[in-house]
């Protein structure tokens, strides 16, 4: 078996049964990304095979563990300028993957591990796929999670493979296909497992060179029809734009884009498809949306390796106190992330019982999903210990705890953990407001007690605020970020403080909804701006899922902070009125949306006309929703840069990382700081002015944003 080194990422195996097999593993980085230099590698590979007349077939598959390829090489975009400039690069990648679909001999693609992006796209140029039933293995086209498009032929090739449903949803949620799903729709014609997957692979391409393509068939009737007959086509394309808007509200040109380019395919020639793709994709790539999101994108990805956990002494097992849904979700991305022993403690066994059927409930779906091995369940399982007993807790290096909002309470529980733990086990509260100096003021040892404020389903919400006292050593940071890091989290590091980031942000945003519903704008034009501003969800919504009790409690603890500092600022009485009335929100089903619902009523759908008459509102203000959303959205921008300006957040990053991973801020526009930056600190502070003289002093420009305009800067 003769093996030739073609270029550092590629070398190929010619095999003494005639199959070439090409091996992708870029010795300069951990995953295989598709860059221009290396697409164009392809072109002198293939040559060589096809001049070659021993080669019968082709294989390709990665040497490296979990990636096939990872997706294309995102830095390549930052020098993009012009939309003719991303269309070359659309271009290169349509050539070669042209290419390897027209190649005389089969390619059979052998993917262990991530297949996304530009990687998926190279698969479906195949003429066989297999894919390995291990976990690490999934498909996916995520680009229009950075505002583009698939760029590589993927708008073209996709819904002529499978049907036009699960190509669409493929495309437009971005979403990983693992490999029993594949298979069922037809993304992989084999599921095999990783042991000898070059040999189960070429196997296959010998098949195919003498039987040709017998490819697993998936295709209805009805797909045929939505694909081909002209009506029914144009029917299924226009229920997914409308689809598509409805969720969008139109701030995310991408998922209108891929459908076009996909109408464009299934209507015209096949030249004409590929065509529209690369235009569509130019125009996306440098459009604003698309620019902060691979910035928002780079973000994240720096934080997957924080300075501020380099050194840091490994966790080797990890307690937590409360078996609530925020304790059994820490217990869950422990053993399920970070792979590491959790011990979960209760006073109550039924609680305790309760959140271990949350961490199997979940495991059990990533097992159904097949992003999980029975025997990695079981292991995941194993490694967690329920208790109603502090001394399990003695050989825990670091201890979270979840308990009840309130600062005796937490206190307690620190000097209990504190009497049966070591001296440098760290303790992290995961509060969302109280200070963590007055927590630590309980403690013989406050350079070990920080907060880690996670938020809420903790699996899913990726965002870990690490909060830091003036006590708090670097040592105990350290461990907790790296601790965060490995539970999957995004990091950010504030300083302590009333609400810390994101809830103090959070608090003046609220705030300002509820001083205008008490002025009579009514609930569902609140709503409707700012989800027409980018918010996933309205923020009277939102009041009704914290719930009002929570949010009064933390708007009166932050506004007597903000009154102290910075002077009379006016504080809504809504939620105090509605707290003391009894309402809680969707809790108890009594928030500022009906819940009770009725015959032609959705429960939660329509506002609750009671809540008017309780708060003294009139329910009669018309206020355009541009004005809503500057309102209320510039309140929380301003207090951003307050926080910077303080201290609070180390960072602009840090800042628009906190906000739209923990409280939903617009990712299309980047975050507070970016938002500034985009928009102009000059009319930041314009408009600012304008609403500080109309609506109050909380509208006063923090000054970092004054002096930014001033002196023409930008905060990054």
């Amino acid at each position: 078996m003769a093996k030739t080194k073609i270029n550092l990422p590629l070398t190929v195996d010619k095999r003494s049964d005639g199959v070439a097999v090409i091996h992708f593993n870029d010795p300069d980085d951990k995953v295989n990304k598709l860059s221009t230099k290396l697409v164009g590698e392809f072109g002198k590979i293939l040559d060589d095979l096809q001049a070659d007349a021993n080669v019968k077939a082709l294989v390709w598959i990665s040497d490296k563990e979990g990636c096939f390829i990872a997706g294309a090489d995102i830095d390549e975009f930052l020098g993009v300028k012009k939309p003719e400039d991303a269309e070359k690069i659309s271009k290169a990648a349509q050539d070669i993957f042209d290419r390897i679909e027209k190649f005389p001999k089969p390619n059979v693609a052998a993917i262990h591990g991530v297949a996304l992006g530009g990687g998926c796209e190279f698969a479906l140029a195949c003429h066989y796929r297999i894919a390995t039933d291990h976990p690490s293995t999934y498909l996916g086209l995520p680009e229009v999670k950075l505002g583009l498009l698939p760029g590589g032929g993927g708008t073209q090739r996709l819904p002529k493979l499978i049907d036009l449903q699960n190509a669409m949803d493929m495309m437009l949620t971005g979403k990983n296909i693992y490999p029993k799903k594949a298979r069922k729709i037809g993304l992989v014609d084999e599921v095999v497992m990783h042991w000898g997957l070059a040999d189960t692979a070429a196997t296959a391409a010998l098949r195919l060179v003498e039987n040709g393509a017998a490819r697993h068939k998936t295709g209805k009737l009805a797909d045929r029809v939505f694909k081909e007959v002209g009506p029914a086509r144009d029917f299924a394309l226009k229920k997914a734009e409308e689809m598509v808007q409805k969720k969008s509200r139109g701030n995310y040109p991408a998922p209108l884009k891929i459908i076009a380019a996909v109408k464009a395919g299934l209507v015209g020639p096949r030249d004409a498809g590929f065509a529209a793709e690369r235009k569509l994709f130019g125009e996306l790539a440098v459009s604003p949306q698309s620019r902060q999101l691979v910035n928002l994108f780079f973000g994240m990805t720096a934080k997957k390796k924080p300075p501020l956990a380099k050194g840091a002494k490994p966790s080797k097992r990890v307690g937590v106190l409360g078996a609530g849904l925020m304790g059994a979700g820490i217990g869950l991305v422990t053993t399920n992330n970070a792979k590491l022993p959790v011990v979960i403690k209760d006073i109550a066994d039924e609680a305790l019982a309760k959140g271990a059927a949350y961490i199997r409930k979940d495991l059990e779906r990533k097992v159904k999903k097949g992003g999980m091995k029975l025997l990695d369940r079981d292991k995941a399982l194993s490694r967690v210990l329920t208790t109603r007993d502090y001394s399990e807790m003695a050989h825990c290096d670091i201890v979270i705890e979840a308990v009840f909002e309130e600062i005796k309470i937490k206190q307690a529980v620190l000097k209990d953990v504190e009497k049966v733990t070591a001296k440098d086990c760290v303790f992290a509260s995961n509060t969302s407001a109280l200070p963590i100096s007055e927590i630590a003021k309980a403690s013989k040892r406050p350079e070990t007690v920080l907060g880690m404020h996670y938020f809420s389903p903790v699996e899913k919400m990726p965002l870990l605020e690490v909060i830091r006292t003036d006590k708090t050593a670097a040592w105990a940071t350290k461990k907790a970020v790296a601790l965060g890091v490995k539970q999957g989290k995004t990091v950010i590091v504030v300083k302590d403080g009333p609400g810390f980031y994101t809830t103090r942000i959070l608090a003046p945003y609220l705030n300002e909804t509820c001083m205008l519903l008490e002025e009579g704008v009514r609930i569902e034009a609140i709503d409707r701006a700012l989800m027409d501003f980018g918010f996933p969800v309205g923020p009277v919504r939102l009041i009704d899922e914290v719930g009002m009790d929570v949010a009064a409690h933390v708007g009166d603890f932050l506004g007597a902070f903000f009154r102290k500092t910075r002077g009379e600022i006016p504080q809504s009485e809504a939620l105090a009125r509605l707290s003391k009335a009894g309402f809680a929100g969707r809790k108890n089903q009594k928030g500022f949306y009906d819940y009770t619902g009725g015959k032609k009523v959705k429960p939660g759908k329509t506002p609750n006309e009671e809540i008017y008459g309780l708060i003294e509102a009139a329910a009669s203000k018309t206020v355009s929703p541009g004005d809503i959303a500057d309102r209320i959205a510039l309140v929380m921008v301003n207090e951003a840069a307050h926080c910077l300006q303080e201290g609070i957040i180390e960072s602009p990053l840090d800042g628009d990382l906190g906000a739209i991973l923990g409280l939903g801020f617009p990712p299309f526009l980047g975050g507070p700081f970016r938002y500034i930056d985009s928009v102009g600190a000059a009319k930041i502070v314009e408009s600012l002015k304008k609403l500080a003289d109309a609506h109050g002093p909380q509208f006063a420009p923090a000054k970092i944003i004054d002096d930014c305009a001033k002196k023409g800067k930008t905060l990054y």
